[in-house]
């Protein structure tokens, strides 16, 4: 019998066998393959976990500024990748006192998330859902210069998906 269990970074195939799990293949998202010879279930039930929980936060770095264009409408735009633990760019430059439309677009299947930013002070105070496999725009004018934090603030099965790395910084200059 064969399983496999998969991630936005990770696929893990296993040849199953009474209680032992005969072969173990971790695939990255690159190619490299790595194999594992016999191993028990409790050992593997702690890779899975490494695998769910761990990885994906170890791969969350935070990504090149983006800087939002200025659209025609006078309307700063800018996409927002939202995938299984993680915000792509997560690192976004506007300018203060102009509108900014985001436009997020879940590309996970089954996992539902949300965009929170929570600095009223500067003219953001939002807290979207967003469905697995839609896009959702945020719109806002922020007011103040500075560094300010959004993030994903739902909990799942492992933990707090803002603990796992989804988060970013909008950044508003002059």
């Amino acid at each position: 019998m064969e399983c496999c269990v998969k991630n936005s970074y990770y696929n893990l195939r296993l040849g199953i066998s009474d209680i032992c799990f005969k072969k173990i293949e971790l695939i990255d998202q690159v190619g490299n393959t790595y194999e594992f010879g016999r191993i028990s279930f409790f050992v593997l039930a702690a890779l899975i976990s490494t695998i769910i929980n761990g990885f994906t936060s170890a791969f969350t770095e935070e990504s090149k500024p983006a800087e939002a264009r200025i659209s025609q409408d006078g309307i700063q735009r800018a996409e927002i990748i939202v995938d299984s633990y993680g915000f792509e760019p997560n690192h976004i430059l506007v300018v203060v006192g102009k509108p900014v439309e985001l436009d997020l677009r879940s590309v996970t299947s089954v996992i539902p998330h949300n965009f929170s930013i929570d600095h009223p002070e500067a003219g953001m105070d939002i807290d979207q859902n967003i469905p697995h496999g839609k896009d959702v725009k945020v719109t806002f004018v922020p007011t103040k210069t500075g560094s300010y934090e959004f993030y994903c603030d739902k909990k799942g099965l492992f933990g707090s998906h803002r603990k796992k790395g989804m988060e970013g910084i909008i950044e508003v200059k002059e």
